[in-house]
């Protein structure tokens, strides 16, 4: 149960790190995530892992770009409604729920339902200093 929390608020605190400073140059969103924790883990289990909570925000009729993560990602949604195709499936989501993808599978589109923005909280670990979000290729 520990490793799921610690994993899930790394996750969250990766998404809140600016993507302009994690990678040089990808937005996947208007606003730009908002990194709002990260944390060094360094425990028996978690060697020299970053966990990270970003803050996603898409404003109404946004339409993501196409990218990708290429570490565990575990999210929840604060408010709003969306459609994300990952991987080739869409997937339709809305306050409340959480998910979880797989590193490295492609997001082709997010974009919101309705006229309101959405809000995520994703949380992402991995190796200290590894980017959590890069173009899709």
């Amino acid at each position: 149960m520990k490793k799921i929390v610690l994993a899930t608020m790394a996750i969250v605190g990766l998404l809140i790190t600016s993507t302009k400073a994690q990678t040089g140059h990808v937005e996947a969103t208007k606003t730009p995530p908002q990194v709002i924790f990260t944390k060094l883990l360094n425990t028996p289990s978690l060697k020299n892992q970053e966990f990270k909570m970003v803050l996603v925000t898409f404003q109404p009729g946004e339409i993501g770009a196409p990218h990708r993560h290429p570490i565990p990602t575990f999210a929840y949604v604060i408010e709003g409604e969306f459609e994300s195709t990952f991987n080739g499936k869409t997937h339709h989501y809305k306050a409340g729920d959480a998910f979880y993808e797989e590193p490295n599978l492609v997001h082709g589109q997010t974009k919101t339902l309705g006229d309101k923005p959405v809000k995520l909280l994703a949380i992402f670990i991995g190796d200290k200093g590894k980017p959590f979000i890069e173009p899709a290729k």
